[in-house]
């Protein structure tokens, strides 16, 4: 349960801190949970905007799930989507991307990157009905979670001097693997069942890891913070556009 709370209070604003005692060896494991958080991220995220569509257009009522969200989490993912632009947009080598997605300040890659992922996210929710768009967002999130956790499974961390957050997370096990998998699979199971051909749409997010671990790689040898919540929302957008192509053949 420290694990849970840990993982709980490093991706999302819920204080449990405050509450209970949290050793700083649970924050090492975070990672296999970050799936589950995003049962409860999803979760209130789908929950907000099936309510609201009933009362509001579907734009109107995308935006406000969305907020709430980012509320919810700090806008933590989206913090490391725009470093990561930046990073890897404007640095030349591994020095220079690890320089600027270290510096606090927002870049244009930045600015260019986050507006083209809201402008995309939404305007393909929007092309689902209602009833669709919330088993999507509460399957994407925690699959695409699923799918960045392994970034400390595929590559070594980036940074000699280590994270800035001073949290070096540890490999999975077999066993902390099952349970990552398994907690960002669950979820799929309404979506599927509703629409059985989104079961293919898996592979699209899959592959986005696939070519950012190699782009990863060959960048800066390894994978940072930024990195991991730049490839969840990443993967979280290619699955969408997979449902949402699943759903239109």
């Amino acid at each position: 349960m420290k694990r849970i709370a840990a993982a709980l209070t490093l991706f999302t604003r819920l204080p449990l801190w405050k509450w209970t005692d949290i050793p700083a060896e649970a924050y090492s494991w975070a990672v296999v949970f970050w799936p589950l958080t995003g049962w409860l991220t999803g979760g209130i995220t789908a929950c907000i905007y099936l309510g609201l569509s009933s009362l509001l257009p579907t734009l109107p009522a995308l935006l406000c799930a969305i907020v709430v969200q980012l509320l919810f989490t700090g806008a933590l993912h989206e913090d490391g989507l725009a470093d990561f632009c930046d990073g890897f947009g404007g640095g030349r080598d591994k020095e220079g991307i690890l320089r600027i997605m270290k510096d606090s300040h927002i870049g244009t890659y930045g600015v260019i990157g986050l507006i083209s992922y809201f402008l995309l996210l939404v305007s393909l929710l929007g092309a689902l009905s209602p009833s669709m768009t919330a088993l999507a967002i509460f399957a994407a999130d925690p699959f695409s979670k699923f799918c960045a956790s392994q970034l400390i499974n595929l590559l070594p961390y980036a940074r000699k001097e280590g994270a800035k957050n001073n949290i070096s997370y540890r490999k999975m096990t077999v066993m902390s693997f099952i349970f990552n998998l398994l907690s960002g699979s669950l979820p799929l199971l309404p979506l599927c069942f509703y629409a059985p051909a989104t079961s293919f749409a898996v592979v699209a997010p899959l592959l986005a890891l696939l070519c950012l671990t190699v782009y990863m790689k060959r960048k800066i040898g390894g994978y940072t913070g930024d990195c991991c919540g730049a490839t969840f929302l990443i993967c979280e957008l290619a699955m969408i556009l997979g449902i949402v192509i699943t759903v239109s053949l």
